[in-house]
């Protein structure tokens, strides 16, 4: 059996923040594959005394997506093959998407880890229930579960309806800023959060992401973070170009390849 799966980053050709509940923002977002950017993740015959992962520097276990994918299964489903499986395996992750940096990487390799240890230890549970074990991990994470080239994403990220378009050829610029998404989001609520205006994106689920993009020329526009992250990560604005779009909650800007 292939032990191995890729974890592709995705961008968000709209984020719009459609209100705040629950001590969270809900939002509405067409969620897109990036398939040429993408981590590895791998099962590799160890033997552990702990559940191991490799390939993460810097970050600690404890707050890695993927242990805490790994715990919300266990707790989900009491399966001791899944838990005896860790004990035999270590997780190898090889990172090409950067932190940080609003492409989903860590929310990309939770659920690229949840998807491949259904398979591996023969867990009985639906895409459904796998996507919302995956939603008390992190809201992007459900888009990943489902595995779908493009998707409009809306609650609190639990909704995902895909979308039926091709992913398109995109070119990333990733500066050197990292933008913490909970500050981002701090901001928004504290500064925009009261002039949100739903009928300014009215129907834009239905159109196809390169229209918008054709159509629609300010980053600000498409992406209700954007100024919010300019506050929270002024060196934005010296990596900012006419004709680059805002991913999530920064740092990466990204256009149609012409």
């Amino acid at each position: 059996m292939m032990m191995k799966i890729t974890a592709p980053a995705k961008v968000n050709i709209f984020l719009k923040i459609t209100g705040h509940k629950e001590g969270y923002h809900t939002l509405l977002s067409r969620f897109m594959q990036v398939t040429d950017l993408y981590d590895t993740i791998r099962f590799v015959p160890c033997e552990c005394d702990t559940f191991t992962i490799e390939g993460c520097p810097g970050v600690p276990r404890e707050s890695n997506t993927i242990y805490r994918a790994w715990k919300a299964l266990n707790e989900a489903t009491g399966d001791l093959d899944l838990l005896e499986f860790f004990y035999h395996h270590k997780v190898v992750v090889e990172k090409r998407i950067p932190s940080q940096a609003g492409l989903g990487g860590g929310s990309s390799d939770a659920a690229a880890f949840m998807r491949l240890a259904k398979q591996v230890c023969d867990l009985k549970l639906s895409t459904d229930e796998l996507a919302r074990i995956g939603s008390t991990i992190g809201a992007d994470i459900p888009f990943f579960i489902y595995d779908c080239p493009s998707a409009n994403v809306s609650g609190f990220g639990e909704i995902v309806e895909p979308f039926d378009e091709e992913p398109l050829a995109l070119e990333i610029e990733t500066p050197p800023v990292a933008c913490d998404t909970a500050a981002v989001y701090r901001v928004f609520k504290e500064r925009f959060l009261s002039d949100i205006d739903p009928l300014s994106f009215l129907g834009w689920e239905r159109i196809p992401s390169t229209r918008l993009l054709e159509r629609i020329a300010e980053p600000e526009k498409l992406n209700d973070l954007y100024p919010a992250a300019l506050l929270a990560c002024p060196r934005l604005r010296d990596y900012a170009r006419p004709g680059w779009f805002f991913s999530g909650s920064g740092s990466s800007f990204f256009k149609m390849r012409s």
